[in-house]
C-alpha cells in the first residue's frame, strides 16, 4: 500500500483530515490490515476493542485523597488504565477509566490529543474517567511543573509522562484490539449493604457529614443511595465468550488508606469476575454518582473492607450475567457538549486569609478541618476566576491548579458526553464528584433502559457537584466544591439534552 493509499484509507475510516502523520499512517495500516471481512460486507456491524496498561507511580511519589502530603512506599495492587473502543462504520468512541483519584482538564486534554493524534478518534468521543481511588498519585501540581517546562525531580517528571502516555497506551491497543461484538445489557442490584449516604439532617436544621445514629442530633440521613449496577457485557461476535464487563455502581472509593498504591475495591471486583468467567475477562469499573455516598455503615462502628465490598459486588455482577440482555441493535451515537457551570465568588480576603491558613497547614501547624477545606476552594477559586490570581496557587496547592482553565471568568466550561447503543444502553459522563440524586435523576428520565452514569469524567475542577437542595444545609460536600447551587441541574439538563438527540439521531437515519 502506497503513502497515499494509507492516507486515504485514514480518511475514509475516520473521516478526519487527510494530513496524518507517520504514527497515524502505521495505525491506519495496521487497522486496515486487521479489517475483518464482514465490515465490508456489514458495516452496521459493531466492533468493540480492550486494551490495558499499568500506570502504577514508583515508590515516593505524593498520594491523593487527603489535605496533607503522605508519599507512597509500596504497592498492593496495581493502578491501570482501562480501554474501551466501539467502532461502527467511520463512527468511533473511546472511554479509558483510570484508577486515579480524579482527571483534571490538564490531563485529559493531553490524552485525548494524544490519543486523537495516534488513531483519528476525535477528541469529543474520548471521555478520560477516574475511578476516584485515595490510594492512588496526587499528581496535578507535578502536571501542572511539566506542562509549563518548570524544573522537577527526574523520577517524577518521568511519571507524569507515563501518566499522559499509559491511558494513550490502552485506548491505541482496544483500537488494535478492534473485532465484531456482540453486547449484553442490563443490571444487577446490590442487596447486601455497602453504600451509605454519608449526609445527615441534624436537630438544628443544618447537615453534617460522617455521622453515626447513635448521635442524638441525628435526624436522619439527608438522601437515597443507588443500589443499581449498571452493566454492558462485551461478547465475541461467533463465540459469545464474555471479553470485557463495564460495571457502574455509586460508592466512594476510600476503603483502603495506608500508603500503598491501590484500586481499591474495583481491584476485588475484578479478581471476583475473573474467578468466576475467566482470568483473561477484564472487568472496567466506572464510578456512579457517588459524591454523597461511601461505605460506612451509621448503624455501626466497624466499616466494611476494600475485599469485602469488592467481592461482595462482584458477586452481584456475576450472578446477573446469565440474564443479561441482548443488544439486537447496536447502532453507535456519540453526543457531547460543552456546559459552562457557575463559580462562586471569591473575595480577596478569602485570597488572603486562605493563604494564611494553607501556610499554616504547610508549615505543620494545626488547623481546622473545614477552613483548611474552604481555603483550598477558596485559592483555586481564585486561580479559575481571576486573570491575574491574587495568590501563587501553584505554589501553596497539590491540587485545583489548571492551564487550560486558569482565568476563564465566571463559568467553568466542562464537557459531558453521552454514547449510545441501539435503543436500549446510553453511558452518559459528567465531570466532577456528583451527587447521587443527580445520577439517579438522569436515569429515572433517560429514554434508554440500562443508562450508565459515569462521574469524574474529562474534568475534576468542580470538585462536589451537589444538587441545588444540598447548598440550604450545607455539610463537607458543600464547603468542597467551587460551583454557585445548580450547577449539578445543569448537568442533569445538559444530559438529558444530548439522550435525546442521541434518540433523534437513530430516528433520522
Amino acid at each position: 500500500m502506497t503513502l497515499s493509499q494509507i492516507t486515504f484509507a485514514a480518511f475514509c475510516m475516520f473521516g478526519i483530515a487527510t494530513a496524518t502523520s507517520p504514527a497515524q499512517e502505521s495505525q491506519s495500516r495496521k487497522l486496515e490490515s486487521q479489517k475483518p471481512e464482514a465490515q465490508a460486507s456489514d458495516p452496521s456491524i459493531l466492533f468493540a476493542g480492550i486494551g490495558v496498561t499499568d500506570i502504577s507511580p514508583p515508590l515516593a511519589f505524593p498520594m491523593a485523597g487527603y489535605y496533607h502530603e503522605r508519599l507512597s512506599d509500596g504497592t498492593a495492587d496495581p493502578l491501570k488504565a482501562k480501554a474501551i473502543v466501539f467502532r461502527q462504520g467511520k463512527k468511533f468512541a473511546a472511554i479509558v477509566v483510570c484508577d486515579l483519584i480524579g482527571i483534571s482538564t490538564d490531563l485529559s486534554h493531553e490524552i485525548r490529543k494524544s490519543a486523537f493524534q495516534k488513531t483519528g478518534i476525535p477528541m469529543d468521543n474520548i471521555v478520560v474517567a477516574a475511578t476516584h481511588t485515595h490510594t492512588a498519585p496526587d499528581y496535578m501540581r507535578e502536571l501542572w511543573w511539566n506542562l509549563g517546562g518548570q524544573r522537577q525531580d527526574p523520577a517524577r517528571a518521568k511519571y507524569v509522562r507515563r501518566l499522559i502516555d499509559g491511558p494513550v497506551e490502552a485506548i491505541v491497543a482496544a483500537v488494535s484490539d478492534l473485532q465484531p461484538s456482540s453486547l449484553a445489557s442490563g443490571s444487577a442490584t446490590q442487596k447486601t449493604p455497602v453504600a451509605f449516604n454519608r449526609r445527615f439532617v441534624m436537630r438544628d436544621g443544618t447537615v453534617k457529614t460522617w455521622q453515626k445514629f447513635s448521635n442524638p442530633n441525628v435526624v436522619r440521613t439527608a438522601g437515597p443511595i443507588d443500589p443499581e449496577i449498571g452493566l454492558l457485557a462485551i461478547r465475541d461476535w461467533k463465540t459469545k465468550k464474555t471479553r470485557g464487563i463495564i460495571s457502574n455502581f455509586a460508592l466512594h472509593l476510600d476503603t483502603v488508606g495506608g500508603t500503598k498504591w491501590s484500586a481499591d475495591y474495583p481491584h476485588f471486583i475484578s479478581e471476583t469476575i475473573k474467578k468466576a468467567v475467566g482470568t483473561d475477562t477484564v472487568s472496567v469499573f466506572a464510578t456512579g454518582c457517588c459524591g454523597d455516598i461511601n461505605h460506612s455503615d451509621p448503624d455501626n462502628a466497624a466499616r466494611n473492607k476494600a475485599d469485602f465490598i469488592g467481592n461482595s459486588i462482584g458477586d452481584s455482577i456475576v450472578g446477573e450475567l446469565k440474564d443479561l440482555t441482548t443488544l439486537k441493535q447496536t447502532d453507535l451515537v456519540v453526543k457531547s457538549m460543552i456546559v459552562k457551570l457557575p463559580l462562586r465568588e471569591v473575595t480577596t480576603e478569602d485570597v488572603e486569609k486562605a493563604i494564611e491558613v494553607i501556610t499554616a497547614a504547610n508549615n505543620k501547624e494545626k488547623v481546622d478541618f473545614f477552613e483548611h477545606v474552604t481555603a483550598h476552594i477558596k485559592l483555586t477559586l481564585d486561580r479559575l476566576r481571576n486573570r491575574k490570581p491574587i495568590a501563587k496557587a501553584n505554589e501553596l496547592l497539590r491540587s485545583g491548579i489548571s492551564r487550560k482553565l486558569a482565568g476563564v471568568g465566571e463559568e467553568l466550561p466542562v464537557q459531558i458526553t453521552a454514547i449510545t447503543l441501539g435503543q436500549d444502553v446510553a453511558i452518559v459522563c459528567l465531570p466532577g464528584e456528583v451527587f447521587v440524586e443527580l445520577g439517579l435523576a438522569i436515569k429515572r428520565a433517560s429514554p434508554f433502559k440500562t443508562t450508565i452514569v459515569i462521574e469524574l469524567s474529562n474534568a475534576g475542577e468542580t470538585a462536589y457537584i451537589p444538587n441545588r437542595i444540598a447548598y440550604a444545609g450545607g455539610g463537607y460536600e458543600v464547603t468542597n466544591s467551587t460551583l454557585k447551587p445548580g450547577g449539578g441541574e445543569i448537568l442533569v439538563e445538559s444530559a438529558l439534552t444530548l439522550l435525546q438527540q442521541a434518540v433523534a439521531a437513530r430516528g433520522s437515519k
